[in-house]
């Protein structure tokens, strides 16, 4: 990739290119104005021309003074042609010799190896001698990389200081793990996590079960081996139990990463042979024995129902079951989730008026929220879907409440949810004005759903230690992942109304479990389904792509416009293009109001590429704290999924000061590199729940096979006025559209909810503007 000039001419949305200007077919549900699209043509053709100019410039010009020496002489006497060609042969000769007594004298076996070449050597000298191998036998090497383009050039950046121990960790306990992870050839960064994860006790678990590094996060099974060879020597073996019962662990909690609660046991004892345990069956068993999981038996909801018995003698057919392998802590959290729901929705709400109340509120309510509030009047969990419009409905619910006399609060996934939210609520001037956040969010009963379990918002506790409310209004369900979920419910107070809303089209969680999407399918309490439409060209496009259409919009004001580029070195060009010109010249949206997304992290057009090149571009500096400076624009990540995006304000001994939504935030030094990125660009998970004036969604070539339905859905969502799609998977994004779903993900709550609820459909519709 590459960070060339930029012209201020061809990069006008609405502009696709040369391609699209030659007359290439334009993909499905792609809007270009063609009149812009001819008149850029030859700008872009200008563009592609001087790309590369400065990188040109460089490169290998060091060497055009050595040839000084070349030509003068020695400033001494001068010596006849034929004596300086005497003199120069036989210095000529004299080199020859060298290099053949060189090549005949005996050579010294790696002694003239250096690099990953001499670590080698060293480690086979290591164990043919019977000694302990050296620590970079441990280290995998780095895969060389594989770029489509090349990335732009990146400052250098400091060396990120070691991780520090756990809160509460002895120093102790941290040194003697560092040695015994030194002893074997492990890294020794490793011990303060190791600890972390394993307890004061690390030291001695580790001798007496060297795969307990499996635990520590970043270590992969063949590194664990490695460790435990070097601990074990030749008892070690592939057989061993506790590799078994480590690796079992592992996989499951690598399922957990991937959003699964649990795991089909035959899918389990697939991944075990995988990773060459003899016998799987037994290392699950094992797993069982020790408590390192857990083993469930769901009912087939495909299974027909058992006759019953003819007499007393005859037994009934046994119902078909899946058997599931869990860790506990994330079985405990459903189960727990389960019995929270149903006691919500078995409680009888707390005396808060006559059902005639509630009813004059619904009729006084806008008709798309009526239904939603005669449906709370009565109980205790209610599910509502719909898009970005559907949040007015929410907060016309939780006014009615407020108007009867009921402590009502919202919350959301992520701050400026909560600010959106709290906006709808009061005048804009008001909420604008106020520099106190918090009073707003008091004012307004707006909160996060993490401030609201940690107490930093909301309406505080009770002396029972339940949550001081009558209703509680969760904005963005979707992004409520089964253990968050569990500690909202069992905050609960018996009586509460609790009422889930959200996109069901979007991303899933982060974390593991889909609650809302099994709630939806239990059919274990009512659902209001909104219709209300997301206004103009934007909101059409999304509208279409959640129901499988890549539909073509009408967009006159340039509010949905489609890039087609070649390959990721364009896309990164054009994208910073379109951030740091196009956009807020024709569309009147500066910079810092523009997002950009992408599908991942890595390769040549991911979130390091491009934040790198909008970085040199929006905030050029020397990164002098961990590659950062003061007016980055960042997202921190304090737990798995949450990110929070904001803004350098400056760096000293106490850690990197962040400005997130207003509010400040202080990030350790050795805190910086694991929680903090830069911010210009993100992944679709990321900005899921947060909306911005425009968009540009980059679709590099190389991403096509990592597209789905929601992903896109999700992605072009976050524009609230503009949308700029950097198109390079061509009909991989209509396909993508069309039949690729969101991955499925192994969860047991849909069945614990249908065994302890019966399953009901007051499934409530209301379209804007109709009678429901």
């Amino acid at each position: 990739m590459s960070t060339e000039p930029e012209t201020t001419q061809d990069a006008e949305p609405g502009t696709p290119g040369a391609d699209t200007a030659a007359g290439a077919p334009e993909p499905t549900g792609e809007h270009v104005d063609r009149a812009d699209a001819r008149s850029g043509a030859g700008d872009l053709a200008e563009e592609s021309d001087a790309s590369g100019e400065e990188d040109a410039s460089g490169g290998e010009g060091t060497d055009a003074g050595d040839g000084k020496d070349a030509e003068g002489g020695e400033g001494g006497a001068q010596v006849s042609e034929a004596a300086a060609e005497l003199a120069a042969q036989r210095v000529e000769r004299e080199r020859i010799e060298r290099r053949k007594a060189e090549k005949r004298a005996p050579i010294a076996a790696g002694g003239k190896l250096s690099g990953t070449a001499a670590d080698l050597l060293a480690a086979v000298r290591a164990v043919e001698s019977g000694e302990k191998p050296v620590a970079t036998a441990f280290q995998e090497p780095d895969p060389a990389p594989r770029r489509a383009a090349p990335e732009p050039v990146r400052r250098p950046q400091p060396v990120p200081a070691p991780a520090a121990p756990a809160p509460g960790a002895a120093p102790e306990a941290v040194a003697a793990v560092r040695a015994v992870l030194a002893g074997a050839g492990a890294p020794e960064a490793l011990a303060a996590s190791v600890v972390a994860v394993l307890g004061e006790g690390a030291e001695d678990r580790l001798r007496e079960d060297p795969w307990q590094l499996l635990r520590a996060p970043g270590v992969r099974p063949e590194q664990a081996d490695g460790f435990a060879r070097a601990l074990l020597g030749a008892e070690c073996g592939p057989d061993d139990e506790r590799r078994g019962t480590a690796l079992t662990v592992w996989l499951l909690e690598q399922a957990a990463v991937a959003g699964h609660t649990a795991l089909d046991a035959p899918a389990l004892t697939a991944a075990l042979s995988q990773r060459s345990v003899p016998d799987p069956d037994t290392a699950v068993q094992n797993a069982l024995a020790e408590g390192e999981a857990l083993v469930f038996q769901d009912a087939l909801d495909s299974a027909p129902p058992a006759p019953a018995a003819q007499d007393e003698t005859e037994e009934p057919e046994e119902r078909p079951v899946r058997v599931l392998i869990g860790l506990e802590r994330y079985a405990l959290a459903e189960e727990s989730l389960a019995d929270g729901l149903a006691r919500l929705m078995n409680s009888v709400p707390k005396e808060d008026g006559s059902a005639a109340d509630w009813e004059r509120a619904a009729a006084s309510a806008p008709r798309a929220a009526g239904e939603l509030v005669r449906a709370a009047g009565t109980n205790g969990l209610i599910l509502h879907t719909g898009g970005e419009a559907s949040r007015s409905e929410a907060a016309a619910l939780l006014h009615a409440a407020r108007e009867l006399g009921l402590r009502g609060w919202a919350a959301a996934h992520t701050s400026g949810g909560r600010d959106d939210f709290a906006a709808r609520t009061v005048r804009h001037d008001r909420a604008e004005d106020s520099a106190d956040r918090a009073t707003v969010g008091a004012a307004t009963g707006a909160a996060t759903v993490a401030g609201l379990l940690s107490g930093a918002e909301g309406p505080g506790r009770d002396a029972d230690g339940a949550l001081d409310l009558d209703v509680l209004v969760v904005l963005d369900a979707p992004q409520l992942d089964v253990e968050t979920a569990a500690m909202l419910v069992e905050s609960l107070p018996d009586g509460a109304r609790l009422v889930l809303s959200g996109d069901p089209g979007v991303l899933w969680s982060a974390g593991p479990g889909r609650v809302f999407a099994d709630l939806l399918a239990a059919r274990v309490c009512p659902q209001a389904a909104s219709r209300t439409p997301d206004p103009g060209p934007i909101g059409e496009l999304v509208s279409g792509i959640g129901i499988g259409e890549l539909n073509q919009v009408e967009a006159p004001g340039k509010e949905v416009v489609i890039v087609p580029v070649r390959d990721a070195g364009e896309a990164v060009h054009r994208t910073v293009q379109l951030v740091a010109d196009s956009v807020p010249r024709a569309i009147g949206i500066p910079a810092e109001q523009t997002q950009v997304i992408t599908p991942g992290h890595g390769g040549a057009a991911g979130t390091r590429a491009l934040n790198a090149a909008l970085k040199e571009r929006l905030n050029p500096g020397p990164g002098r704290f961990g590659g950062f400076d003061p007016g980055d624009r960042i997202v921190h990540s304090p737990a798995t999924g949450r990110a929070l995006p904001g803004r350098v304000v400056r760096a000293d001994a106490e850690g990197l000061h962040l400005d997130c939504s207003g509010a400040p935030v202080v990030v350790p030094k050795e805190r910086v590199e694991q929680t903090v990125r830069h911010g210009w660009a993100l992944t679709a998970h990321q900005a899921v729940g947060l909306r911005w004036p425009a968009a540009v969604v980059v679709l590099p070539g190389d991403a096509a096979a990592a597209l789905t339905r929601p992903w896109i859905y999700t992605a072009f969502g976050r524009a609230e006025r503009h949308l700029s799609v950097v198109q390079g998977v061509e009909q991989a994004l209509p396909h993508a559209v069309a039949e690729v779903s969101q991955k499925p993900r192994t969860t047991r709550l849909q069945a614990l909810l249908k065994a302890q609820t019966p399953t009901v459909d007051p499934t409530i519709r209301v379209r804007h503007g109709e009678p429901p």
